[in-house]
């Protein structure tokens, strides 16, 4: 090679150099970006998809009901395009632009497995549900306790100052309720219960003696302005983009505060297919990316690498990193990688009557309901099951849509509809799934994308112990609601395929030993200790609250922690 050639070689590597690399711009890709460039470091961000720039890409959110073409519903060519999204309840006019291309990025299922994907700059927390809770150590010890997987490297004392730091950041509203298996945080003023929910938490508690309760659902909705953001407007369309900045999301949030440092660079289009790794210094170079547009192949340099492409996708990129020293991935060496996903469980639940409040009603549309935290297996709750469940339900009164069966004809009917019906009353199961070895995905390398890279294959299914916790769901919450008043109470489960609950976890799970883990106890990959991966994939349990809020917390003390290791050399 002549010396030009070497030149322009060297320059092009430089000017592909950063100090780190974050995979995924969804919520703990934000996060990591954020901490990252705070920090000092000059940091690539590497989004699979399109821009969205806040505001302006939320094309939607200002539109009546009545602008929509299909008034919401979806068409047949989207039915046969998005197959998988129209297995549950997100196949809506407004949202479709924003789930992935199924036909262009396919997976396979050995077993079924439903699989909710957004590649887009901000991933999946424009879409979020946004509930937010602390983990306890009820959690972090259930494994070692019960001798279930492996034992959790950390406990809650661990990340308790991280969740604090996520929670003022982010903004999460809610009550503060001093329950040690659901810990309080640093929150916003919560928003408000309604009549009909305010009298069934009271009930609720009398009859079971204070140990179950019902409260506001803890929420990254803002109830007080907080820089650059404004309060929830109560409009209940969060999914669609908020242009007020209302709820957290990378675009509102953590991208702005990244943005802000100069130190961050952007690259939409860009599949990482590969970690580039060298075997003498045990260390991961960079990446390789496939242009999604140009289909060219690039690779980018930096000392870190954070991967936060989501659970699934985090460890397909380790699969996809083999090299003659791990024929399996990067990170196999412990033969978990790509083992033990979990969820969580729900698509199962109550509904009833509250009579007696006709007289009342509620304004807005809040964008939370309430929560019934665990209770399950706590004291001398003791059950033929492990683990445990919550609820996520409201209270509300049919609108002017319901069916009056007596009155389908005439001026009788009309004046009808315009007096709101029944006030009912619902909720929703979440149970936690125990992480199994035998539940896992791999590369199905007979299948290809729309770029010709492997797709995942989904090997997963609920066990036992699942199926005994469903039955208890359904019916200690059909026994609550008669409790607190209902009639006419029903209960449902319409079945549950993992990946449902849109809480993917595990793949590459956190412990204490490199022989039976893929990450240490500050996200470092065993086989690579300059890359993080602070993504769902990291989960050693789930636990039954939602997990967003320990990825935020996760992701910031594994950025502290890199860039401390950093600056020792250690890294």
């Amino acid at each position: 090679m002549s010396a030009d050639s070497t030149n322009i070689n060297n320059k092009a590597k430089a000017q592909n150099t950063f100090d780190a690399i974050v995979v995924g711009s969804g919520i703990s890709g934000g996060w990591a970006a954020k901490e990252l460039t705070e920090k000092g470091l000059k940091v690539l961000m590497l989004e699979r998809g399109r821009p969205l720039e806040h505001i302006k890409d939320y094309k939607t959110a200002g539109k009546n009901p009545w602008d929509f073409e299909h008034r919401g519903k979806t068409t047949a060519a989207q039915r046969e395009q998005y197959p998988v999204i129209h297995r549950g309840w997100a196949a809506q006019e407004a949202v479709m632009d924003y789930w992935v291309d199924e036909k262009a990025s396919p997976y396979t299922e050995v077993k079924p497995f439903t699989w909710w994907r957004a590649y887009q700059m901000g991933g999946r927390s424009i879409l979020w549900g946004r509930q937010s809770y602390r983990w306890s150590d009820l959690d972090f010890e259930a494994n070692a306790k019960e001798g279930i997987g492996v034992d959790w490297p950390i406990r809650y004392k661990d990340i308790a100052p991280w969740y604090d730091y996520a929670e003022k950041f982010a903004g999460i509203s809610g009550s503060k309720e001093g329950l040690a298996h659901l810990p309080d945080g640093q929150f916003l003023p919560p928003m408000d219960l309604n009549c009909v929910e305010k009298e069934v938490a009271t009930r609720i508690k009398d009859r079971y003696k204070g140990q179950r309760h019902l409260f506001i659902g803890r929420v990254a909705n803002l109830t007080q302005a907080i820089e650059g953001r404004t309060n929830c407007q109560f409009r209940n369309r969060c999914w669609e983009g908020c242009p007020f900045g209302g709820y957290f999301s990378t675009q509102s949030s953590t991208l702005p505060a990244a943005m802000k440092t100069g130190n961050l660079t952007v690259r939409p289009f860009s599949i990482v297919t590969k970690l580039l790794y060298d075997k003498n210094t045990k260390k991961a170079t960079g990446v390789e990316v496939l242009d999604a547009e140009n289909n060219q192949t690039y690779s980018y340099h930096a000392k870190i690498v954070f991967l936060n492409a989501s659970a699934l996708n985090s460890t397909w990129v380790l699969f996809n990193s083999a090299t003659d020293i791990w024929p399996e991935g990067l990170g196999s060496s412990s033969g978990e990688l790509g083992r033990n996903v979990m969820d969580h469980h729900y698509n199962l639940g109550a509904t009833g009557t509250i009579e007696g409040y006709e007289d009342k009603y509620y304004y807005g549309r809040r964008p939370t309901g309430f929560y019934i935290p665990r209770f399950a297996n706590l004291g001398g709750d003791k059950r033929d099951f492990l683990r445990g469940y919550g609820y996520q339900g409201a209270a509300s009164r049919n609108g002017w849509g319901r069916e009056i069966a007596e009155m389908n004809i005439g001026g009788a009917y009309k004046d009808a509809l315009t007096e709101a019906g029944p006030w009912s009353i619902g909720a929703t199961g979440f149970g936690e799934i125990l992480p199994y070895h035998e539940n896992r995905i791999s590369l199905d390398k007979q299948v290809k994308d729309k770029w010709g890279l492997p797709v995942l294959s989904m090997d997963c299914e609920l066990k036992d112990n699942e199926m005994k916790m469903r039955k208890a769901i359904t019916a200690d919450l059909k026994e609550m609601l008669e409790a607190s008043g209902a009639v006419n109470v029903r209960t449902w489960d319409t079945g549950h395929a993992i990946g449902h609950g849109i809480h993917e976890m595990g793949t590459a799970r956190m412990g204490k030993d490199p022989k039976t883990s893929v990450l240490n106890g500050n996200n470092q990959v065993w086989d690579a200790q300059n890359v993080f991966v602070t993504d769902g994939a990291c989960m050693t349990s789930s636990a039954c609250v939602n997990p967003s809020l320990t990825y935020m917390a996760l992701t910031a003390r594994a950025a502290d922690h890199a860039v401390n290791e950093l600056k020792k050399g250690n890294i």
